[in-house]
């Protein structure tokens, strides 16, 4: 490699292009002095406005990107590189990496939705996705909240904007809503008094409004009272225990039983032994008196509409029917016999009797 070529064609682009070389280091020393002002200007102008100290942090680092891009390109034509190309490429490759990072673009959305929405501040304790904390930071991608163990939850703009958000800490006072069960035979005047007195005794509960208690629901085996109290959001958790600290002790003191899921056990003996009864034995069956259904005679549409079982059984019955009433009718019409014949008679008539009950059986 020809190492004295290669020096002399630098020595000739530094030669040749010597102004531009002084222009692009100019260019660029005033140009981050000029942005460095540009944001300070920015960020002070917002504090003067009061703006959220977050918000101040997220205008800036974007003002901060878009200045920078501009200085690029403005020392990228004085080196004589063509912006016109340039800025087609990279309109092109922005296009093709938006498509890619859609999600990312999304966050950025968000970021800017919620800078610009003022819906948070920094500190502000917030219920958001099953996780909750105070908030620390939103940038470009991610909202940073600290959990009161200390611990750190990095969630999306995305899902900040587009999930139920419950913010805690919007208000400088909260409310305090305890629920007490005490059983049934106590005296609801002296459980209020006493929760009501337990609430004023806290320094930190605000006198007005002025704190409450009422009987809210009856269980199954006690009774609930519910009790609310106002104080500074600060001091929520430190109010909140004390109650239930010294509600706890001032009910025992005034004898107020607080009850307790009980198991009641009883031992059974296990040898059997046959209950009472009100009867010896099962009743004599008692017949239901039917009136016998007379059938009639069967028609040309009623036999079309029978199947060929319900016909045989039909025509069954009424043959049964007019035999029968054949009989009877015979019965009826026979003359009366002589003495000796008598016995004779007798024997016949007592077996007409058993034939009918043995037919009616058979039916």
């Amino acid at each position: 490699m020809d190492w004295q070529a290669l020096w002399n064609k630098v020595v000739n682009y530094f030669e040749s292009n010597i102004w531009n070389i002084v222009a692009f280091f100019a260019t660029l020393i005033i140009g981050a002095i000029l942005i460095t002002i540009a944001v300070g200007v920015t960020k002070r102008l917002m504090r003067l406005r009061k703006v959220d100290e977050m918000a101040i942090r997220f205008v800036s680092s974007i003002f901060r990107f878009l200045l920078w891009l501009l200085l690029i390109l403005i020392l990228l034509s004085i080196m004589g590189v063509p912006i016109s190309g340039l800025t087609t490429t990279l309109s092109a490759a922005v296009l093709a990496i938006g498509m890619a990072l859609k999600e990312f673009l999304g966050n950025v959305a968000s970021g800017i939705i919620l800078v610009g929405s003022k819906k948070y501040k920094t500190g502000d304790y917030i219920q958001v996705a099953g996780v909750e904390g105070s908030i620390i930071d939103i940038n470009f991608l991610f909202t940073t909240m600290k959990t009161p163990n200390s611990t750190q939850i990095t969630l999306p703009n995305s899902t900040m904007v587009n999930s139920p958000v419950t913010n805690l800490g919007a208000y400088p006072a909260r409310r305090i809503a305890l629920t007490f069960s005490v059983a049934y035979d106590s005296d609801t005047f002296v459980v209020k008094k006493t929760l009501v007195d337990v609430m004023n005794s806290c320094g930190l509960v605000y006198e007005n409004p002025a704190p409450a208690c009422n009987l809210k629901v009856l269980n199954e085996s006690s009774i609930d009272f519910f009790c609310t109290c106002f104080c500074d959001n600060s001091d929520y958790w430190t109010a909140y225990f004390y109650i239930m600290e010294h509600a706890f002790d001032e009910l025992k003191r005034n004898g107020v039983s607080i009850p307790f899921k009980q198991v009641d056990v009883t031992i059974k003996d296990n040898t059997f032994s046959a209950p009472p009864l009100a009867y010896s034995s099962l009743p004599d069956r008692i017949e239901k008196p039917r009136t016998k259904r007379s059938s009639k005679p069967l028609t040309v549409d009623e036999v079309e509409d029978l199947s060929f079982r319900e016909l045989h059984r039909r025509l069954k019955e009424q043959a049964e029917e007019f035999k029968e009433e054949r009989e009877a009718k015979k019965a009826s019409k026979k003359p009366k016999s002589s003495a000796p014949s008598k016995k004779k008679s007798t024997a016949k008539k007592k077996t007409t009797p058993k034939q009918s009950v043995e037919k009616e059986a058979i039916e």
